[in-house]
């Protein structure tokens, strides 16, 4: 009877840990701004969390512990350079960091500008971003987030402000 308790208990855990960090799409209903993604633009994801060619954009979230959410979130977004998402140290890391001071981070898998898989590339990644921002709010009440208390921080090209865009107009 212990086994088995302990097999549940670890399963319940890594249920769990798993739901915590499943990605959500940012467009279940198609992309804005995208072309059909060529055969050859494959996503990858390297050992080290590096990831490229970016087609699907994604939210995954990360809660605080039970007990410690203060109702704020943040959107963080990796950087890169545009080569791709250094999604390890500038995203999952960063989204632990915020987690342990209550506040529950949404790590952003935008796209990255390609004249192949975009009509316009110099907005792609910024569509993300705010794209990602809407869809907190959106769902602030169901995730127990205060919508005034929403913010977004990102790293190198993955920065609020894109290639001279401004990320939230007021």
């Amino acid at each position: 009877m212990k086994a088995f308790f302990t097999v549940l208990v670890l399963a319940c855990t890594s249920m769990a840990a798993f739901a915590q960090q499943s990605p959500i799409p940012l467009y279940p209903n198609g992309v804005p701004n995208a072309k059909p993604t060529p055969a050859n633009y494959i996503e990858n994801t390297n050992e080290t969390a590096w990831i490229t060619k970016v087609s699907v954009p994604t939210l995954t979230p990360y809660w605080p512990a039970k007990g410690t959410a203060n109702g704020t979130a943040v959107v963080v977004c990796p950087g890169g350079g545009y080569a791709g998402l250094a999604s390890a140290h500038e995203g999952v890391a960063i989204a632990q960091a915020f987690n342990k001071i209550g506040v529950t981070a949404f790590v952003l898998k935008y796209r990255l500008p390609n004249d192949s898989i975009m009509t316009d590339k110099s907005i792609g990644p910024l569509q993300d971003a705010q794209r990602a921002i809407q869809m907190v709010r959106q769902n602030a009440a169901r995730w127990n987030i205060n919508p005034n208390r929403i913010g977004i921080i990102g790293f190198s090209a993955g920065g609020p402000r894109q290639r001279g865009h401004t990320l939230i107009n007021r």
